[in-house]
């Protein structure tokens, strides 16, 4: 069966600088690719100030409890947080810190280039690359801390997109999906597993200059069906009309692209009903448990977030016509509006 390709999108397969020597957009660099390839040394602040956007975050799932950790920079501000939730009692246990100018915050100057971490008085995040490609998230706040080890499978390819709204506002992206995880979790000293083969990591590394105001959706999930590792990757918003688009699925470690914008169908009044995401080549549902609710007024910088945690089910296609079907992948769902 012949099937009509899933992305019109460029495909980059060598390493390519984000910006220009006056910091502008590189149109070489437009495109998506399986593999960290972009140089992103021009996001520091130095040539343009005000509206860099720099970020790596880690969330991490497993059968018992929800990790997450930030690590940020939006030039005026460093914007760091620690969350663990744990699935059973529904407890929610974060800190947040916002410190000016983004002191202290390290963030490497392209994926892969080195360590990231913040430290408060409160709170610390570190994040290195450890032996055969495996990522140590280390994070530390009131109540809580883990030591989680996010492994790459050989072959595991990871979606890369740079999505341009014009040469001055861009946005470099990475998720990646399914990692297999496995460490240590602390709640008030008490000790619970990060349990290898049932638990999963994914991070999403960003590098750009945005606009002041912006809405988007993402999803992510990651988990086994069948005798398939599937990786769900979904976008969608602050894409429209950039010729760009950050939707794909990782089937066994290798990641199919999906071109087309998605339709996000979901209650706005009560973010806990199903969810529905489809396309042409794709269909899921979502089935959230979970809202985590994040409203941020520090008058510049204001954040309304709904992140819902729950179960992907559903099917998508690949290029060659082949279908997915699969259940209970879990991951999460999220409507944002940012002004920052």
């Amino acid at each position: 069966m012949t099937h009509k390709p899933q992305s019109t999108e460029r495909e980059i397969t060598q390493r390519t600088a984000l910006t220009d020597a006056r910091g502008r957009l590189k149109p070489d660099a437009v495109g998506w690719m399986r593999r960290p390839f972009v140089d992103t040394s021009g996001i520091d602040g130095r040539r343009v100030w005000g509206r860099n956007k720099r970020w790596e975050y880690w969330c991490v799932m497993t059968p018992t409890h929800i990790m997450a950790a930030t690590v940020s920079s939006i030039d005026y501000a460093g914007v760091h947080e620690v969350w663990v939730f744990d699935r059973e009692t529904e407890e929610s246990i974060g800190h947040g810190a916002t410190v000016p100018l983004a002191r202290g915050a390290v963030l490497p100057a392209s994926l892969g280039d080195g360590p990231a971490s913040a430290s408060t008085r409160d709170m610390s995040i570190e994040i290195a690359a450890v032996d055969a490609g495996a990522t140590r998230l280390r994070a530390r706040a009131p109540r809580v801390r883990f030591d989680v080890a996010a492994e790459t499978p050989p072959g595991h390819e990871s979606l890369g997109v740079v999505v341009p709204w014009s040469e001055s506002r861009f946005q470099y992206t990475v998720k990646d999906i399914a990692r297999p995880a496995s460490g240590t979790l602390w709640i008030d000293d008490v000790e619970y597993a990060v349990p290898a083969d049932r638990s999963w990591a994914v991070l999403d590394h960003g590098r750009g200059r945005w606009p002041y105001n912006v809405r988007w959706n993402w999803g992510a999930g990651s988990g086994t069906s069948g005798d398939h590792v599937i990786g769900i990757q979904l976008g969608g918003q602050w894409t429209v009309g950039t010729g760009s688009t950050e939707n794909a699925f990782v089937l066994d470690g290798r990641l199919h692209k999906i071109g087309e914008e998605l339709r996000w169908q979901y209650d706005t009044a009560n973010y806990l009903e199903p969810w529905r995401i489809t396309g042409d080549d794709i269909d899921l549902t979502f089935e959230p448990f979970y809202d985590k609710v994040t409203r941020t007024n520090l008058g510049v910088l204001q954040s309304h977030t709904d992140q819902c945690f729950g179960a992907y089910s559903g099917w998508f296609r690949d290029a060659d016509g082949v279908a997915t079907e699969f259940t209970g992948i879990e991951g999460w769902a999220e409507d944002v509006h940012n002004r920052w």
